[in-house]
């Protein structure tokens, strides 16, 4: 009974790390990368990958310079591929972090395009484009999906379809 209260409560770092992500998307920038950047330091380099990859990922929207901005998303994508199947039953809501993928790669690919550095970025790409399969139906997976379509055609690889309104993603805030 205990391990299963254990697993339904809400994940306090999970819980904290939303909140900076309001205090980012509210406009204090700067405010939200110092919080982030202490709870990383709470974390530690071997916390909990779950908590590592959604932390490093969001850390990366903070970032003034690219070459910055690529070492939190890879930090990120890194996490990520740390979570095993048995770990992610331990977190509540964790098949999301499937659904990340595509945007830790959208991402990567992003950082590579401002760093000018275009075929690491089609990699990137495709990797993305690949694991928008599993992507739900709905708003979030079109709006991943829609920006991967927009980046293919800013790099000359993509086939028309999607938007082409330009960008990646709405402006100050990735996907």
């Amino acid at each position: 009974m205990a391990e299963r209260q254990e697993r339904t409560a809400p994940d306090a770092v999970m819980t904290r790390i939303g909140q900076l992500v309001m205090l980012h998307h509210a406009g204090d920038r700067e405010e939200a990368r110092h919080r982030f950047l202490d709870l990383w330091s709470e974390i530690g380099e071997d916390g909990d990958a779950l908590h590592r990859c959604t932390l490093a990922h969001y850390l990366a929207d903070t970032q003034d310079e690219p070459d910055d901005e690529l070492a939190w998303d890879l930090r990120a994508l890194t996490a990520a591929e740390e979570l095993t199947d048995d770990r992610l039953a331990e977190h509540e809501g964790a098949p999301a972090v499937r659904a990340l993928y595509p945007s830790l790669h959208l991402n990567l690919a992003a950082d590579y395009v401002k760093l000018g550095r275009p075929d690491a970025a089609r990699s990137h790409l495709r990797r993305a484009r690949s694991a928008s399969q599993a992507l739900a139906e709905d708003s979030y997976g079109d709006g991943v999906r829609a920006a991967i379509s927009r980046l293919e055609l800013r790099l000359g690889d993509g086939d028309g379809d999607g938007d082409t309104s330009g960008g990646w993603g709405p402006p100050g805030q990735r996907l």
